[in-house]
C-alpha cells in the first residue's frame, strides 16, 4: 500500500506541477480575454436568466430539465466537501494566501465554465432513449472531428473513474468522518445510510436528480452562508486583518505560527488553485455534462447560467469557509480538513458551530454523490452505450460504504490526481474550439443589440 501511495504521490506532483496550473489559469485567462470579460460583466444577466429558467414553462427548447435544474445539478456536484474540507486543507497547507488563488481561479474559471456549457449545448446529441447527452467527449468528437475522437475517449475514461474519487468515496469518507466526530456515528452505518438514500434517488435518473438538487442545493447553500456570516459578524474586528493576510501571503511566504508549519508562495498557489478546481470544477469538464441536458435552444444563454456555478461555489461559499477559518485564528491550530472548519465555526458559535458544519457537509456530500453519478453514467454511455448505465449505477452505489470506511488521505490524493488527468483533454478541446465559443457569443449579443434586448 505504501508503494502505491508513493507512486500516486509522484504522479500527483507531476500532473499538478507548474505546467498544469499555468494551463488551467492560462486557458481561463485566454477565454476571459477572448470573451472581453463578458462572464464578469454579464453576471447580473446570468442571474436573471437563471431565475427565468426555474421551470419548464420558462425554458425554451428541447432537453430533459429546465436551465435552473441543470445549474442546480451541476452545483450539487461542485458544492461539496471541497467547500468545507477542501478550503480548510488549502489554508492549512498553503496559508491564508491560498484563498486569493482560489478567487483568481474562480474569476477566470467563470469564462471556462461558460465556454464548456456553450460547447456542450452546441454539440450535444440525442441518444437511443431520446435523452440529450453532451459534454467534453461529445464536443471533442463532434466539434473537432473524427481525428480527435480518441481525446474524447480519454476524457470519458478518466472522468468515469475520477467520479469514484472526487464524486463518491471522498464525499462518503468526509461525511463518515465528520458524523463520527460530532455524533459518534459508526462509519459503516453512515456508509450504509448514504448508499440507501443515493440508490433511492438514482432510480429516477436525471429528472429525479434535478428535482432533488433544485430543492436541496439552494436551501443548504443559503443556510451555510447565513450561519457563516453570523460567525464572521462575531469576529468582525478580525475581517480587515484576515483580508490583509490573504493578499499579503498570496505573494510572500507565511512563517510558522502556532500549529501552522509555514508555507512558501508556491504552496499558496499550488493548493489554492488545486483546491479551487476541486471545488468549482471549472476546466474539469464535468459541469457541461449536466448543462447539456437543459431545456434550451441557445448555447449562450445556458453558458451564462452555467458560469454562475463557479461564482456561487467559490466566490461565495468557499470565501465564507476561508474567512471564518482565518478570522477565528483556527488556521494556526494544527487541525486540517473538515475538523479545521468545525473548529473555526465552533469558536465563533460555541456549542452550535461544529454541528452546522457536520450537517452542511453531510448534505453537501450527498448531493455531490448524486450529481457525479450522472456525470459518470454519461461517460460510460459514451464509451459502451446505454446498456452500461445500470451496471455503473450499481458499482457507484456499492462504492459508497467502501469510501466511508477507508483512509481519507489516500482518497484525497487519488481524487486530486484524477482531477488533473480528466482536465487535460478538456482544456485542449476548449483551446481548439474557442473560436466557436467566441463566434456564438458575438452573434448572440449582436442579435440582442439589434433587437434592443436588455441583457
Amino acid at each position: 500500500m505504501e508503494a502505491i501511495e508513493n507512486f500516486i504521490g509522484t504522479v500527483n506532483g507531476l500532473v499538478w506541477g507548474p505546467p498544469m496550473l499555468v494551463m488551467i489559469l492560462g486557458v481561463g485567462l485566454f477565454l476571459s480575454l477572448g470573451l472581453k470579460l463578458m462572464p464578469i460583466l454579464k453576471l447580473g444577466a446570468g442571474f436573471r436568466l437563471m431565475w427565468k429558467g426555474r421551470s419548464a414553462s420558462g425554458a425554451e427548447g428541447d432537453g430533459e430539465i429546465p436551465p435552473f435544474q441543470a445549474l442546480m445539478t451541476a452545483l450539487s456536484a461542485t458544492v461539496g466537501t471541497g467547500n468545507i474540507a477542501g478550503v480548510a486543507t488549502a489554508v492549512f497547507l498553503g496559508g491564508p494566501g491560498a484563498l486569493f488563488w482560489m478567487w483568481l481561479t474562480a474569476l477566470v474559471g467563470m469564462a471556462t465554465k461558460y465556454s464548456e456549457a456553450v460547447l456542450a449545448v452546441r454539440f450535444r446529441e440525442v441518444d437511443e432513449r431520446g435523452a440529450h447527452v453532451g459534454g467534453p467527449m461529445y464536443y471533442i468528437r463532434n466539434g473537432l472531428g473524427k481525428k480527435w475522437a480518441w481525446l474524447g475517449v480519454v476524457f470519458a475514461i478518466f472522468a468515469a473513474i475520477a467520479g469514484f474519487g472526487i464524486g463518491n468515496t471522498v464525499q462518503a469518507n468526509s461525511v463518515a468522518d465528520v458524523l463520527q466526530t460530532n455524533f459518534n456515528m459508526p462509519t459503516w452505518l453512515t456508509g450504509l445510510i448514504l448508499m440507501v438514500l443515493v440508490g433511492m434517488v438514482l432510480i429516477g435518473g436525471i429528472r429525479r436528480i434535478g428535482h432533488v438538487a433544485s430543492a436541496l442545493v439552494p436551501l443548504m447553500a443559503i443556510s451555510y452562508v447565513l450561519v457563516g456570516l453570523v460567525a464572521l459578524a462575531i469576529n468582525a474586528d478580525q475581517i480587515p486583518a484576515a483580508f490583509g493576510l490573504v493578499f499579503t501571503h498570496a505573494f510572500s511566504p507565511v512563517a510558522a505560527e502556532g500549529g501552522f508549519a509555514g508555507a512558501a508562495v508556491w504552496a499558496a498557489i499550488r493548493f489554492g488553485v488545486a483546491r479551487g478546481i476541486f471545488s468549482n470544477e471549472a476546466g474539469l469538464g464535468s459541469a457541461p455534462i449536466a448543462h447539456a441536458a437543459a431545456q434550451t435552444k441557445n448555447p449562450v444563454t445556458q453558458g451564462m447560467v452555467a458560469m454562475l456555478g463557479t461564482f456561487i461555489d467559490t466566490i461565495i461559499v468557499c470565501s465564507i469557509t476561508g474567512l471564518v477559518i482565518i478570522t477565528s485564528g483556527a488556521w494556526i491550530s494544527g487541525e486540517t480538513g473538515a475538523s479545521l472548519t468545525s473548529l473555526a465555526f465552533e469558536s465563533g458559535l460555541p456549542g452550535f458551530g461544529n454541528y452546522v458544519v457536520a450537517i452542511a457537509l453531510a448534505v453537501f456530500a450527498f448531493t455531490t454523490i448524486l450529481g457525479w453519478s450522472f456525470y459518470g453514467e454519461r461517460c460510460v454511455e459514451f464509451l459502451f452505450g446505454v446498456k452500461a448505465i445500470v451496471p455503473y449505477r450499481v458499482l457507484w452505489i456499492l462504492a459508497i460504504p467502501v469510501g466511508a470506511t477507508i483512509n481519507l488521505g489516500f482518497i484525497w490524493l487519488v481524487a486530486d490526481t484524477l482531477n488533473a488527468m480528466m482536465a487535460l483533454p478538456n482544456l485542449i478541446a476548449l483551446l481548439l474550439l474557442s473560436p466557436v465559443v467566441f463566434k456564438l457569443t458575438r452573434e448572440h449579443f449582436e442579435k440582442e443589440k439589434a433587437l434592443g434586448v436588455r441583457s
